[in-house]
């Protein structure tokens, strides 16, 4: 097979046929296009498995056009999206139908979904698995979204007996509403307050418990303390299939920091304090983490606006998820899509899409106006950041280079590899 592209590097070149990775080794023969990369990392693009980009029915919250190019900018060259907030949300055939013509229209990076676990008729789970969706994702909380309800145990359970029988996992939004309390105030240790670690905590292990009674596969989702990822690690240790994420936001901010930050940093689970910031570092470096994800979950600056009893509690994080884990490229790329069983992303390797994020080394400042995404509302705007992408190339085709998006759809629907999950 003849390359018709060959990315050079400082430790090894890639060549390129068709949009897949033919060789990677030093001084590869040319016969094509040819893209300098010396004096920059050459990385796997980042795939993030946690995205809301909410279209259709609510694209002016972000929409995939604006959502993936600043996946771009970022150097994520495919992501997984949520079923909410989109309206209607993903929790039948038609939706996922509907989802996937607004993406194949607008997205210029390769995407998956997650379907919905919402009760009602369980037929509709395996609607969405012949579709092909990564597995199905529940609340164990108000969603902050009245289309897409919360499930209770007896949901949960069932719906995990049904996901167990078509072999994909089940992700959960882990807060028990019985150990969440009532906001004192509006301030934003009132909101920290109100949503404390033992919610966190109570919730995963139920989940873990379900998860181990119906032998489903359980992903938990943005997990904010280091006491909910050592109960995953324990289960797994026991048996139960069950991995975690967590975000940048909880690795890098704190609780202290929506004093400066204000609701534009609200979310749920809440910032935590930095003893529980540092937990999750020790648990990433242990291996205890199985992979970071942003929960880019955006809206309008309206709904921003306000209190910390009204705001809406999401944090815009899309373009910055490779910046952020620069000394951990692989939670990032090879971690989320071996889980998600996502084939051929991930790795820079012989049969893999060549999906590559070339980033120039050294500190630099991200100002609003590099942002991508719809609002520019992300909370890492204005700090210092070790490393700037350069060049992001999709499937061989560059969809971002030197601060401007170079591409206009092209993005295509991935579907899990069969086995199980």
């Amino acid at each position: 097979m003849s390359a018709d592209l060959v990315i050079r590097g400082d430790a090894f070149d890639v060549a390129v046929a068709d949009g897949v990775i033919a060789a990677v080794g030093p001084e590869l023969p040319g016969g094509g296009e040819e893209i300098d990369a010396r004096g920059v990392l050459l990385l796997p693009g980042a795939v993030d498995a946690h995205v809301h980009f909410n279209e259709p029915g609510r694209t002016e919250w972000e929409g995939w056009a604006t959502g993936t190019r600043a996946l771009a900018a970022g150097g994520t060259t495919a992501c997984v999206e949520m079923p909410l907030n989109a309206h209607p949300p993903t929790v039948d055939g038609a939706a996922f139908d509907a989802k996937v013509a607004a993406a194949r229209a607008s997205a210029i990076v390769d995407f998956a979904l997650w379907g919905g676990l919402v009760g009602g008729d369980l037929d509709r789970l395996d609607e969405l698995a012949a579709r092909g969706v990564v597995g199905f994702k529940a609340f164990m909380c108000d969603s902050g979204i009245e289309d897409f309800a919360a499930v209770d145990d007896d949901v949960l359970g069932a719906g995990m007996a049904r996901a167990a029988t078509l072999g994909l996992p089940v992700a959960v939004h882990a807060e028990r509403p019985s150990e969440l309390r009532a906001m004192a105030g509006a301030s934003w240790r009132d909101w920290v307050a109100s949503r404390p670690v033992a919610a966190e905590l109570a919730a995963i292990e139920r989940a873990l418990a379900l998860a181990e009674e119906t032998g489903c596969a359980l992903h938990v989702v943005h997990v904010s303390s280091g006491a909910g990822v050592a109960a995953v690690a324990e289960a797994r240790e026991r048996g139960v299939d069950a991995t975690c994420e967590t975000c940048p936001h909880y690795l890098v901010l704190t609780a202290d920091d929506l004093e400066r930050l204000g609701t534009l940093a609200k979310c749920a689970p809440p910032l935590r304090d930095a003893t529980e910031r540092d937990a999750l570092w020790d648990h990433l470096a242990a291996g205890r983490i199985d992979f970071v994800a942003t929960d880019h979950s955006p809206c309008p600056p309206a709904m921003k606006a306000g209190d910390f009893a009204t705001a809406w509690g999401g944090i815009a994080g899309a373009q910055t998820l490779l910046a952020l884990l620069l000394d951990h490229p692989d939670l990032v790329s090879e971690a989320p899509a071996r889980r998600l069983r996502l084939a051929g992303k991930g790795r820079i390797a012989p049969g893999y899409d060549a999906d590559l994020a070339l980033v120039a080394p050294g500190e630099h400042v991200l100002r609003r106006e590099d942002l991508h995404d719809r609002h520019r509302a992300n909370p890492f705007a204005g700090r210092t950041l070790r490393g700037r992408v350069v060049r992001t190339i999709a499937r061989g085709r560059t969809v971002f280079r030197d601060g401007r998006v170079t591409a206009d759809g092209g993005g295509r629907l991935l579907i899990p590899a069969r086995g199980e999950a």
